[in-house]
């Protein structure tokens, strides 16, 4: 979707995210930055559940390669970061891009056991989630710098600080007003205190 001439993304609303289990959707916005050297794009993957970003890239194409990196990135990061955590049962959210809709970002889906999740044309509830994130960003990283950026180099240096900062130090009103990282921790230390007990 196009918004104020400028935006396209994709997600969907939080309500879908379990908050007893953590497993969320993974909308997945880009956007695109102009600097003096031609426009860069940049993709995001974010947890629904934390709000955290997990994935990022800055290309200066919107081929596939840019969203199915993102991806990548978000996976490897979950993996990292908690030892024989698997995908199977999340759900990735998206425009219909071509991108998202590729043969090869599909496969990307299906062989880490996500399922795919196309938004409709025209549904601004869809993209609430990923409509504020692109915005987040590009107030708060993009728009604070001045009248242009320098090339495709220059905003990925500004995009991976914002990112840092987004995840260990900006608080959400949605989370508790505390940090992503910082939610996810404390989600995990109440995990670990408290076993789920299933009712008969």
């Amino acid at each position: 979707m196009l918004r104020n001439g400028h935006v396209r993304f994709g997600g969907r609303a939080a309500e879908t995210t379990s908050r007893k289990t953590g497993t969320a959707l993974l909308p997945d916005p880009y956007s695109y930055v102009w600097t003096l050297a031609g426009f860069c794009y940049v993709a995001f993957v974010v947890d629904v559940f934390s709000r955290r970003i997990l994935g990022w890239r800055v290309t200066t194409t919107k081929h596939t390669d840019m969203v199915t990196d993102t991806l990548r990135q978000a996976l490897q990061v979950r993996r990292r970061a908690q030892d024989g955590w698997v995908a199977a049962g999340l759900i990735h959210h998206s425009d219909a891009g071509s991108q998202y809709v590729s043969v090869a970002f599909t496969a990307e889906l299906l062989a880490a056991g996500i399922a795919g999740s196309i938004g409709t044309v025209g549904d601004a509830l869809d993209n609430a989630l990923c409509e504020s994130t692109i915005g987040l960003f590009k107030t708060e990283a993009i728009n604070l710098t001045g009248p242009a950026w320098g090339d495709h180099r220059d905003v990925e240096w500004q995009v991976a600080r914002w990112v840092h900062w987004y995840n260990t130090d900006r608080l959400h009103s949605s989370i508790g007003h505390l940090p992503p990282v910082e939610f996810e921790h404390h989600h995990r230390q109440a995990r670990t205190a408290t076993p789920d007990l299933e009712v008969a």
